[in-house]
């Protein structure tokens, strides 16, 4: 082979190689080099009470952690309602199971980008309980009552109930009746003590309050809502999350119609699940006839009842724990709805505050 021979074949044979390197490159442009960030752990927000017996039966039972596959479920047990929303602000969690009025306040607070309620989990379950001598809302005056936490659904509910009955409170402590956020085992020892007068809790501590301190329930809030239907309990998840893994929310969800299927088919048994987390969660269980009394004044359904969340807002805003603000677009259904379609179930309304897509 001559020179030009030689360096013919070697410009042939480095034009070939540039063409294949080309044609890689070309390739791997086609070709998304980024994927969805590998989800490791969801953390999900609760707390130890019967109106949180889809959370507890979902996590004792194992559905959840089933349906979640391999992304491991990491729990944290909250008071109230403000304390979660605070953890899912922050990114400490990334859902809560949560009452409506905290979902609500970060929601406009953020201008939409906070979260969004995916489902409903529970209703009923609250009331304001006081102590002997106080048969009307005229015998409040001059008394001091207990909240979760100030802002929490019980908290806007207590501070409406009393406006309704021209009775004035201030978030600051004063005004005709004094409202204390203290926390529910708190509430139990201070009420026993005689240094509250009543409370508006959730259940159990509502019947614990009954049964272990003498006390008697003024106003069963199922009373002031149509058909006695009103949300104390929705699920919610951070807005970034949920567009960050969309497949984990369907997984979330999917436990959750788990949890609340089992506690439909099994009634006689919901009790004992749930005493058996709650023991977990605080170190000691209920009495049998506080579980008894606390489940029978609850319900549990996936319909988050968004035709009550006007209401809702009109409440916070009476009560001085809400700004106003629109919730256009507080709820994303279509993964729940879409859920219960291929189990055969009815879609949930999200009453026309959905989220726009």
């Amino acid at each position: 082979m001559n020179r030009k021979t030689r360096i013919g074949t070697a410009l042939t044979t480095l034009g070939l190689a540039m063409a294949m390197l080309a044609g890689c490159a070309s390739a791997q442009a086609a070709t998304p080099t980024t994927t969805p960030d590998k989800l490791d752990t969801l953390r999900l927000g609760y707390f130890a009470t019967v109106t949180h017996a889809p959370a507890l039966v979902g996590v004792e039972k194992g559905f959840l952690q089933k349906e979640l596959g391999d992304t491991q479920l990491k729990t944290e047990v909250f008071n109230a309602g403000p304390a979660a929303i605070e953890a899912l602000s922050a990114g400490a969690i990334d859902a809560a199971y949560i009452g409506p009025n905290p979902a609500i306040n970060t929601f406009i607070k953020s201008g939409g980008a906070s979260a969004r309620i995916i489902a409903g989990a529970t209703s009923g379950g609250a009331a304001l309980v006081v102590r002997d001598g106080i048969t009307s809302a005229d015998d409040l005056k001059g008394k001091t009552l207990a909240t979760p936490q100030l802002g929490n659904t019980q908290d806007v509910a207590l501070r409406t109930w009393l406006s309704s009955k021209g009775l004035k409170t201030s978030v600051s402590g004063g005004g005709d009746v004094t409202i204390t956020p203290t926390e529910n085992a708190q509430t139990l020892t201070l009420f026993k003590n005689g240094q509250l007068d009543g409370a508006w809790l959730p259940e159990p501590w509502a019947s614990r309050l009954v049964v272990e301190a003498g006390a008697h329930v003024l106003q069963d809030e199922r009373d002031l809502w149509p058909g006695g239907k009103f949300p104390t309990t929705v699920l919610l998840v951070s807005k970034d999350f949920a567009d960050k893994h969309p497949d984990a929310v369907k997984e979330l969800l999917a436990g959750h119609l788990d949890s609340l299927d089992w506690i439909a088919k099994n009634p006689t048994e919901v009790g004992g699940v749930v005493n058996t987390a709650l023991q977990k969660a605080t170190g000691k269980p209920l009495a049998d006839g506080v579980l008894t009394k606390a489940l029978a004044n609850v319900s549990f359904s996936a319909d988050p009842n968004a035709k009550a969340f006007a209401t809702l807002v009109k409440n916070g805003v009476t009560a001085g724990t809400q700004t106003k603000g629109s919730i256009d677009g507080l709820f994303d259904l279509t993964a729940l709805n879409a859920a219960l379609k291929e189990r055969g179930e009815k879609a949930v309304s999200d009453g026309g505050l959905g989220a726009k897509k």
